[in-house]
């Protein structure tokens, strides 16, 4: 790899990781889209700068971008706090009004004497990471270290900040100067990005690693860790895409682009990202779409086959000793199942051992008369609770009862069983629906 490649696939990296970390304190407190707002905001501070310099000066335009995103996000702020603007339309109305006013400064730039084409204004409203010099690598490293170490100083406090803003406030804790200390940390690494992403992008950069990180864990430790990594992946993988590595190792460009044809950096990170994130929503193995998926499938299927045992054993109950056996369409009719689903029940039933064919009809084996005992008892235990507990009439409860009977935690069936005498774990109580409610 060339030098210039590894420069930029360091820089994007560093940006992607302390982005990450930075956007994860965002993505939690809901302000999402506070980057794009600091992004936006900073284009006036862009154009501003450079007619006080009278050139482009890097560091002086990026300093301009940041007094302009700062005072956005102020902005903002004071809009939330001591008016009763929403949140999301400040962050509406303050994107809206610095992107225009940077919109029109930029306009008045380019009809200065050819002034837009020095300004270079087309850089930090799209972005070009190749460009990236070893000047802005260290920029990046001293941003980057800047913003990590304020955020290890203040962990503790943004911690509490993004879960229980109101304990913290009522605790005696500054909000207000951690929440400007929080966003002025966000509007520094966005400037930053500027250069890199652009405008446009920049917001993605924040928000993706954080999001995606949030589909794998529940520790925010974790998660701040994960979004370092996942965001500087994403810089690093993009960088080594736009240019044109990975098809010197694929012997083909992952985007399709012909040879000697480069995509754009900060977009290709970009997709990245998304890539990252979208592979997380839908296979991360708790929180992911397909584990969401399958753990409803198997809760309906538990409960399809648990409804089919107890619909058996109140068959039984109601008919006595003696009666002839349950049929499958006596069942289906029970429970408005569809033949198909009545079927496809009472095959999974019989390969676990809990009915068998009997003639004319289906019983419940000792095994399955176990379980169903089980679950009734649960059910009744719950009308039961219902009636004397929460004062509802007996023909309110069943339905409720349908759906805790296969949810009851062990802890609260013992207590149940406690409240109302049935200690004994093979007693199932008689159905309650004929009990007055109390008065």
């Amino acid at each position: 790899m060339s030098y210039l490649t590894w420069l930029v696939m360091i820089g994007t990296a560093l940006l992607g990781g302390t982005a990450g970390v930075l956007g994860s304190f965002a993505v939690l407190r809901r302000r999402a889209l506070v980057g794009d707002v600091v992004a936006h905001a900073a284009l006036p501070g862009l154009c501003l700068a450079f007619l006080v310099m009278g050139g482009r000066h890097f560091v002086g335009m990026l300093a301009g971008a940041f007094l302009t995103g700062l005072a956005g996000i102020a902005l903002m702020t004071i809009m939330c706090r001591w008016t009763r603007t929403k949140e999301d339309a400040a962050l509406g109305l303050v994107l809206s009004a610095f992107f225009g006013a940077g919109i029109m400064l930029s306009s008045y730039i380019q009809n200065i004497d050819g002034g837009g084409s020095r300004a270079g204004l087309e850089t930090y409203i799209y972005g070009q990471a190749a460009g990236m010099l070893r000047e802005d690598l260290f920029l990046i490293c001293a941003v980057s270290a800047v913003v990590l170490a304020i955020l290890a100083a203040f962990y503790k406090e943004f911690k509490l900040l993004s879960f229980d803003p109101g304990f913290a406030q009522a605790q005696g804790w500054p909000t207000l100067a951690l929440d400007l200390t929080l966003m002025g940390s966000l509007t520094l690494v966005t400037v930053m990005g500027l250069p890199v992403v652009g405008v446009v992008l920049m917001a993605a950069m924040l928000i993706l690693p954080g999001a995606a990180a949030r589909f794998w864990t529940d520790r925010l430790e974790r998660m701040l860790l994960l979004s370092a990594v996942l965001g500087a992946a994403a810089g690093t993988i993009g960088s080594l895409i736009s240019a044109g590595v990975v098809r010197s190792w694929l012997g083909f460009d992952p985007l399709g682009f012909a040879e000697g044809q480069t995509a754009p950096t900060g977009p290709v990170i970009v997709l990245c990202g998304t890539g990252v994130f979208l592979f997380s929503m839908f296979f991360a193995p708790n929180r992911g779409l397909v584990a969401r998926l399958w753990r409803w499938w198997r809760l309906r299927t538990k409960i399809g086959d648990e409804n089919l045992l107890r619909t058996l054993y109140e068959f039984a109950e109601e008919r006595g000793a003696g009666a002839p056996p349950v049929t499958a369409s006596e069942v289906a009719a029970a429970r408005s199942w569809s033949p198909r689903q009545s079927s496809r029940r009472l095959r999974r039933a019989l390969s676990k051992g809990w009915v068998r064919s009997v003639a004319g009809g289906i019983e419940l084996t000792p095994a399955g008369r176990i379980e169903a005992e089980r679950l009734v008892r649960a059910h009744r235990l719950w009308e039961l609770f219902l009636i004397h507990g929460a004062s509802i009439a007996p023909d309110h409860v069943d339905r409720d009862a349908d759906t805790m009977e296969h949810v009851l935690a062990p802890e609260i069936l013992a207590e149940l069983e406690r409240r109302f005498g049935a200690a004994a774990t093979s007693e199932v109580p008689p159905s309650p629906h004929g009990i007055e409610p109390p008065r």
